[in-house]
């Protein structure tokens, strides 16, 4: 079985039930990552991956720090046993660093884990951040707009999201130029 798959039935277990809206989103963003096969060679199936887990952070079961991604990444090191660079992709995806800093976990973050091939956590922003709450594929700019609305102006998901908007506006560009080239690399 490949990683993908692995990490489907996994989401599936910790977000569907709980989180219908969650998985579907999920479910949208490893659809879009599968999109991207033609372009990353034998790195689909770690996207395709980590595009399933990105959110199981999300979980009830894993809540922990109350930042989705380093308690996703947790567990996936810590209970599930995941290759190393799947954990660095949950832990750091979609500009994740700003929101770590909004809640004073940067440092934890950083010290636990390394950030992956720049190529590919562009690829993980880009399928997450054109993907919107229903799975459905969404511009960048309105997938920002209906995160901020949904949290509200003094929210710090709100805060870190201003904050990650170059970054991330940046990562979907990027792999929009890969796309038209045809490489990732």
């Amino acid at each position: 079985m490949g990683q993908a798959e692995w990490a489907r039935g996994l989401a599936e277990r910790l977000l569907a039930e709980p989180l219908p809206r969650r998985w579907a989103h999920t479910q949208g963003v490893a659809a879009r990552a599968e999109s991207l096969a033609p372009i990353l060679g034998d790195e689909a199936d770690i996207l395709t991956a980590a595009a399933y887990l990105h959110d199981i952070g999300y979980s009830p079961e894993l809540v922990d720090t109350g930042f989705h991604p380093l308690d996703g990444a947790r567990y996936l090191r810590d209970v599930a046993g995941a290759d190393e660079r799947l954990c660095r992709m949950v832990a750091h995806h979609s500009c994740a660093v700003n929101e770590a800093a909004e809640r004073g976990l940067l440092d934890v973050l950083q010290a636990e884990f390394s950030q992956e091939r720049p190529e590919l956590a562009d690829a993980l922003t880009y399928c997450d951040m054109t993907t919107g709450p229903d799975g459905r594929h969404l511009d960048v700019r309105d997938r920002l707009a209906e995160i901020y609305s949904r949290y509200g102006p003094e929210h710090l998901v709100s805060r870190s999201i201003t904050t990650s908007t170059p970054c991330i506006m940046a990562a979907v560009a990027s792999i929009k130029e890969r796309l038209a080239q045809g490489s990732i690399a």
